[in-house]
């Protein structure tokens, strides 16, 4: 992995987007950043501890199924379901692109990531420009945070 401090930074939600339609196998991840996750080849299920084998991340590739719908939706989408994860896991945790591997599946069926290539960071200015256009939908639309 490379130098967080050197990544870029996208700072529109419409940047990510095309990032997205040039690019394929792009995740977002919530971490600490590329530095944190340097030389880890794997996440932690927060739930029993179990060692999984890769990064957990979402992919933001565009399925077949979304059939023309805007990719500026799709990634607006996939931001804010886990918009929740700074307020839960501290204010240093922040949305990452990175260009990977699937190794396998967590417990929450997200993809585990390995040959991890950080892409750019995505400013906070994108994750407002993401809830606006989730609030622009018709339907009810919530992040994944869980209550307990």
């Amino acid at each position: 992995m490379s130098d967080s401090g050197r990544l870029p930074t996208l700072h529109t939600l419409d940047e990510l987007a095309a990032l997205v339609e040039r690019r394929p196998h792009l995740y977002v991840r919530w971490s600490r950043g590329p530095e944190a996750d340097l030389g880890r080849s794997s996440s932690t299920d927060d739930l029993t501890g179990a060692s999984l084998p890769g990064l957990s991340a979402n992919a933001l590739d565009v399925p077949p199924w979304w059939q023309g719908r805007p990719t500026r939706v799709w990634v607006a989408r996939r931001l804010h379901d886990y918009s929740h994860l700074p307020r839960e896991k501290g204010s240093a945790v922040r949305p990452w692109v990175l260009h990977g591997r699937e190794a396998g599946r967590g417990p929450d069926n997200e993809p585990l990531v390995r040959s991890v290539q950080p892409i750019a960071w995505i400013s906070s200015r994108v994750l407002k420009q993401a809830k606006a256009e989730v609030d622009r939908q018709a339907g009810l639309w919530g992040s994944l945070q869980r209550k307990r």
